[in-house]
């Protein structure tokens, strides 16, 4: 065994003979990570995880190509419109004036409106080209000329697509609509979902939303801009409603724990200072705060909150017994400092796995993880036992009095009693219970290897109705009002396909081949079951469509396209390039261009997907349809990129965990070979932590917890719970086994370490729990998975660990390599 005790005696001797010094020296990095704090920037939404897919590549490069790189971008704002029949004459008009005020408002800087309306207006008078002339249009219309207008209407390309699915054309009525008004926003400031920042949408879709309904109307304005500040809106609310709670229930079970005022004190600084260094870090990094790294102040309150509890713990072990300051804590720092070093070690490994992932902020998450637990490490291995020596010392000198002094899970205590099962077992039947619990691990992995994987807005959003225990909040507790989750369900209950619901597909090469538009056109036919579709094509917006409009206007244009059809079904197939260039020059370029390059070298296809169709269904039929052109083509679009991220999720989450359990074992194997003179004692301390993973994955499964942007954090922070709850027993064990009695080794390992650990994991569990109660589904659904990881961590190593501490002693124990 390597002799390892004369670097843990120096840094006794330090934290002994200079407790002033050493405090002083962490309170100055403190004030100088503080700093960092000031340079923190938060990236929110969904976009920061889509970076670097391939799917996310071809968005891009459709938004680059097919955008005004040097001129205003565009933003859109949904307006829907819900009456008896909006196809009437009256909510015809209700529209048409209500776009008419929209379009006149200067600071609205709208471009184009596009509605139901317009088009039945267009139709009766195709010379009524102006909101003015539409609305004289419909004015003078007799409701049999308007019938007439809508059922030639729903013949054109797009008119059904705006109206609800009980559009029935014989009688010309819906009950709603879709109308897209576009604005001009100052170049790369259009935003969006997941972009950082503000969007200048927000402002301007709240102040269409005025407008609109200034007259008798009632109209539901949503957007990107809207959904971007509800973003924003629901972590700030779920925030200032779950830390109050959180803090309050983390003192609360401190003050248990610790029983002492001036040790709470302690307790809590050590806690804030592990959170400034890590936050500090973060801000001199420029690591950006994202959602995934909400996981991270619970991870450091978790373990910062173990090691504390374990110090004083221990320290007051040796302080009943008569023992001084000094002494009691050298025998302190002697037994944990190895013990925090070992849970350190295997917690920064696992973290660090997340470098595998493809997503930047997995990456950003295993990174500051890492970091965090190594601070965390230095702060309560060396910081907060010197504090602790510091205050006693005072104490003694000033003659402070002392308030609960004792230590947690004595014997003859309550949860001392409820701490000897694991013994019990140990003594009784060691063997047939690790076969019961490896029985039991294996059916659970088998359960929960089917855990779904999600991604998707969804998941930031708050749910249609807010609990009434959270309405009767006082303020500034109280929640805002939020409308866009029940829009998004009124969307994909009411309309076949919403804007939610497309497929962009990407197409490159050399789109002047006479094959061109054929393939775009023969891609589509008899399309997979998620797209939108009409007489066995896939409905879509391409050029493709406005050569046939443009053809429908200028006799010329179509007879060169008539020349150019070889085969007479509509779609030109020779001369293409010539037809391009007639395009590129009508009134109908600008229209083109949002399809074609004008290089004629890259295009856009835009399908509509069943709003019934599930994420995973409709990016799977994209790609199915993507593999059918002739030129490449990528399918790509909100759908697709979420999917792509979704798999990736999952795929990062199996990846690390492999590489973390891997790292994790050669890890304690070779610092237990190389401590303790015995590697086995490593697969011992990894045994809970096995049986803690696989019940987490059944339990996601079971409760219906799928793997998300942060629930996907769960298994690697298990792997650091359980190898600090498990590590602090099994080291326990080795300082108390003298080589001739196990059971009572056990006993006085279980009612030290058992006890501090209880109220480690009660603390946690309450802090981190309560993050169910948050507005977003996503922490919600992460406090819940997390508390049971804590709880499972907690329960594998009291219970388990002597058991499997029993047969590695009977197979040989330190004899064995």
């Amino acid at each position: 065994m390597v002799d390892h005790e004369a670097l843990v005696e120096r840094v006794s001797k330090l934290i002994a003979d200079h407790p002033r010094r050493v405090v002083a020296a962490f309170l100055i990095v403190t004030l100088v990570m503080a700093t960092g704090m000031g340079n923190i920037t938060t990236e929110t939404g969904t976009s920061q995880f889509s970076e670097g897919t391939d799917s996310e590549q071809a968005l891009k490069d459709v938004e680059r190509e097919f955008g005004q790189p040097f001129a205003a971008d565009s933003g859109s704002t949904q307006v829907i419109q819900t009456e008896q029949n909006v196809l009437s004459k009256s909510a015809m008009l209700r529209m048409l004036r209500a776009q008419e005020r929209v379009t006149d408002r200067p600071s609205l800087r709208v471009t184009a409106t596009r509605s139901s309306a317009q088009q039945v207006a267009r139709n009766i008078d195709p010379t009524a080209t102006t909101l003015e002339a539409q609305i004289r249009t419909i004015e003078r219309a007799t409701p049999k000329e308007i019938d007439a207008a809508v059922k030639r209407a729903a013949g054109a390309p797009g008119f059904t697509g705006s109206l609800s699915r009980d559009f029935n054309r014989e009688s010309a009525s819906a009950s709603a609509t879709i109308t897209v008004i576009t604005h001009e926003i100052p170049t790369g400031l259009s935003g969006g979902v997941g972009t950082s920042g503000t969007s200048p949408l927000q402002s301007i879709q709240t102040e269409t939303e005025r407008v609109m309904n200034s007259g008798t109307a009632d109209f539901q304005v949503f957007g990107t801009g809207i959904i971007s500040e509800e973003f924003a809106n629901v972590i700030f609310d779920s925030l200032i409603i779950v830390l109050p709670a959180a803090i309050l229930l983390i003192v609360i079970f401190l003050m248990y724990a610790y029983r002492d005022p001036l040790d709470l004190f302690l307790g809590i600084s050590s806690l804030m200072m592990a959170v400034i260094w890590t936050m500090g870090f973060m801000g001199l990094a420029n690591i950006p705060f994202t959602q995934m790294l909400t996981a991270v102040p619970p991870l450091l309150l978790a373990v910062g909150i173990d090691f504390g509890i374990h110090s004083i713990n221990r320290y007051r072990e040796e302080r009943v017994q008569g023992t001084d300051i000094i002494q009691s804590m050298g025998k302190t720092v002697d037994q944990l400092l190895v013990a925090f070093f070992i849970v350190t070690g295997t917690t920064v490994i696992g973290f660090s796995a997340n470098g595998t992932s493809s997503l930047p902020p997995i990456r950003d998450f295993g990174l500051i993880a890492a970091v965090g637990i190594l601070f965390t490490f230095f702060i309560f291995g060396i910081f907060l036992p010197a504090a602790k020596v510091l205050f006693d010392q005072y104490r003694e000198k000033y003659a402070i009095p002392h308030w609960g002094s004792n230590p947690i899970g004595q014997e003859g205590s309550i949860i001392g009693q409820s701490l000897s099962g694991g013994v019990l077992v140990a003594k009784k039947a060691p063997r047939i219970f690790l076969v019961v619990i490896l029985i039991v691990s294996v059916l659970a992995a088998g359960y929960g290897a089917g855990v779904s994987t999600s991604f998707s807005q969804d998941d930031f959003l708050p749910p249609e109705d807010t609990p009434d225990y959270l309405d009767d909040l006082p303020e500034p507790f109280a929640p805002n009002e939020y409308t866009v989750t029940s829009t998004l369900n009124f969307l994909e209950d009411t309309f076949a396909t919403d804007a939610q619901s497309s497929i962009t597909m990407y197409v490159t090469g050399q789109l002047r081949a006479d094959y061109a538009l054929q393939s775009i056109q023969r891609a589509g036919t008899d399309p997979p079951g998620s797209f939108v579709e009409e007489d066995r094509i896939a409905q879509s917006s391409s050029v493709i469509g406005v050569i046939e409009t443009y053809r429908e206007e200028d006799p010329e244009f179509d007879a060169l396209v008539a020349r150019n059809d070889v085969n007479d079904d509509g779609i030109p197939d020779d001369n293409l390039e010539a037809i391009y260039d007639r395009l590129f020059e009508s009134p109908y370029a600008g229209q083109a261009s949002t399809y074609l390059t004008d290089d004629y070298r890259s295009a856009k296809i835009v399908y509509d997907i069943d709003s019934e169709a599930t994420q995973s269904e409709a990016a799977a039929d994209a790609k199915v349809l993507a593999d059918r052109y002739r030129l490449p083509a990528t399918a790509t679009g909100q759908t697709v990129v979420f999917q792509d991220v979704s798999d990736i999720i999952f795929d990062s989450a199996a990846t690390s965990l492999l590489f973390a359990l891997i790292g994790s074992a050669i890890f304690l194997v070779f610092i237990y070979r190389l401590l303790e003179g015995s590697g086995t004692l490593g697969i011992v301390n990894l045994i809970p932590i096995v049986v803690t993973l696989t019940l987490i994955m059944g339990t996601m499964r079971a409760i219906n917890i799928p793997f998300n942007a942060l629930t996907a954090t769960v298994l690697a922070i298990a792997i650091g719970l359980g190898t600090d709850y498990s590590a602090h027993m099994t080291h326990r064990f080795v300082d108390e086994y003298d080589g001739s009695n196990i059971d009572a080794a056990l006993e006085e390992t279980v009612l030290g370490t058992g006890g501090a650990l209880t109220g480690s994991m009660l603390t946690t569990a309450a802090g981190v729990g309560v993050l169910v109660f948050a507005i977003t589904p996503i922490l919600g659904q992460f406090g819940t998975i997390m508390a049971i990881a804590i709880f499972y961590s907690y329960l594998t190593a009291v219970l388990v660990t002597p058991s499997a501490v029993v047969v590695w002693s009977r197979l040989g124990g330190f004899a064995l390599p």
